[in-house]
């Protein structure tokens, strides 16, 4: 008997924004060596090109734009002619010490909340709206929202962050019913605390704390979140739309 390795993503061709670092990072790693053809975002310059030099892609892979503006989004996506897998990742984080005991709300400013809602929840709408637009003439792609535990538990030092995260599973449910008929699928993965730039500033007591929190007691790595995320991406989750995926170690059972 002969086994024939396979790669589940040959010829998909992926975006992955907020790829310069983090899960982001790792997810087009994931992707990658499932055969798919990535395209890098970030902000960042330097951190997609670092990112695309690891994936061996040359400078038309780097996508730089900040997703939270409709208008360079466009312009984003007029690189890219045809798409099979949107991640939505891109997202940012204000440090946990930032926010001292009591009600973080009443310390929130305008701007603090409406960049937060801007990145997380306008982003992934921007990006979503131009990937279907390449997505239902072909019948086919699949589109995986990153949202958190923040948007299932709440996070009091950050209610703009939980709420934004929220919203994201609403709209991933409510597209995924628009779109199913299509033959597209709309998924979201929602990571717990994870290893990352954005937490890296995160006080040696919060992460004590955190941890004893979580059953299997650790935070995970961006490859056991990117892991879920290529599941949801490929045919392996064929028939899997409008679902929410929680890789937190049990925090949220």
């Amino acid at each position: 008997m002969f086994f024939f390795e396979t790669v589940r993503l040959a010829n998909k061709t992926a975006l992955v924004t907020g790829a310069g670092s983090g899960i982001g990072r790792a997810i087009c790693h994931s992707l990658v060596a499932e055969g798919a053809r990535p395209f890098v975002n970030d902000v960042v310059k330097e951190r997609a090109e670092a990112t695309a030099r690891e994936l061996g892609i040359d400078a038309d892979g780097v996508l730089v734009a900040d997703v939270a503006v409709s208008k360079r989004v466009e312009r984003m996506f007029e690189a890219i002619e045809s798409i099979d897998i949107l991640v939505n990742n891109a997202g940012i984080a204000d440090p946990a010490e930032r926010w001292r005991e009591g009600s973080a709300t009443l310390r929130l400013s305008d701007a603090d909340w409406t960049r937060m809602i801007a990145v997380h929840l306008h982003g992934t709408f921007y990006c979503t709206r131009e990937a279907l637009k390449r997505m239902v003439p072909k019948r086919a792609g699949s589109i995986v929202n990153i949202s958190s535990t923040a948007a299932l538990i709440g996070l009091p030092d950050a209610p703009h962050y939980a709420a934004a995260k929220a919203g994201i599973l609403g709209f991933t449910r409510s597209v995924a019913l628009e779109v199913a008929h299509l033959g597209i699928r709309v998924n979201a993965v929602a990571p717990g605390y994870a290893r990352t730039p954005m937490t890296a500033g995160m006080s040696e007591e919060l992460r004590r704390r955190s941890q004893a929190r979580i059953p299997l007691g650790r935070w995970a790595t961006p490859e056991e979140i990117a892991a879920a995320v290529l599941f949801l991406a490929s045919d392996d989750a064929s028939y899997v739309t409008g679902q929410c995926l929680s890789p937190s170690g049990g925090l949220v059972m």
